[in-house]
């Protein structure tokens, strides 16, 4: 088993005023050469969002783009006919790009900040028609792995959002003492783990809030949970091509 472990801290970090952005991976004005992706995932950004504020009208193309709002509201237009779609806190939104976008965001909430983890996944085919998705999720049971994205062609799992490429992301909550192995789906594949909230260990190595571990060459691993905590799982292959 290879482990990658990055703290909190290590993280790039953009004060904006009205957005404190927080990069796990090279994006905007933050760059290491060590961390521009993880397979195929190419940005796990943390971002604050101050009310009323947003970002504006911009472009994407061929990119998976997963939402997922810990607190707040979101507010999504785009290109495709959605107009001001509200996203809460327990939704995951999922955006393909594909042939290309024009999307905005804002934080809904003229009174509370946004918090949100905004994730882009590399497709495995490129130029498809763009497409959009969002679900609501019902809190789970503690130590029940839950399901949100997996490929567009996984039929097995109805209940999770689709995206272009071979992954899967899930969450789990876990309370403390509690342990929980993680089977990945292929050989070829990696797991990049954020510590959502609370402090957990895998083999020696302890893993507090928003501290991340990418794994990989390995296909279980398990996690020791030292104090309640919420685990989010991005599952994705480590080599990978387009068409």
């Amino acid at each position: 088993m290879t482990l990658v472990f990055h703290t909190a801290s290590s993280r790039g970090f953009a004060n904006h005023g009205w957005l404190q952005a927080n990069h796990s991976f090279s994006f905007a004005n933050f760059y290491d050469p060590k961390k521009m992706n993880f397979g195929a995932l190419r940005v796990l950004n943390d971002d604050l969002i101050a009310p009323s504020m947003g970002f504006g009208t911009h472009p994407h193309d061929n990119m998976e783009i997963i939402t997922i709002p810990l607190s707040g509201l979101l507010k999504h237009k785009d290109s495709m006919g959605n107009s001001w779609e509200e996203v809460k806190a327990g939704e995951v939104q999922v955006m393909s790009a594909g042939t290309g976008i024009q999307h905005s965001e804002i934080n809904g909430s003229t009174s509370e900040s946004l918090s949100l983890f905004q994730i882009w996944i590399v497709p495995n085919k490129k130029n498809v028609t763009p497409r959009y998705d969002q679900r609501y999720f019902e809190q789970s049971q503690d130590g029940e792995l839950q399901v949100l994205v997996t490929s567009i062609a996984d039929v097995s799992t109805s209940s999770s959002l689709k995206i272009h490429q071979d992954a899967q992301i899930s969450r789990i909550n876990l309370s403390a003492n509690k342990s929980f192995e993680y089977t990945l789906k292929s050989p070829n594949h990696g797991v990049y783990m954020m510590q959502v909230f609370g402090i957990s260990k895998i083999d020696s190595q302890e893993i507090n809030t928003r501290d991340a571990v990418g794994i990989s060459e390995v296909d279980k691993f398990k996690v020791d949970v030292l104090e309640d905590s919420q685990l989010l799982f991005i599952e994705v292959p480590v080599t990978f091509g387009e068409s």
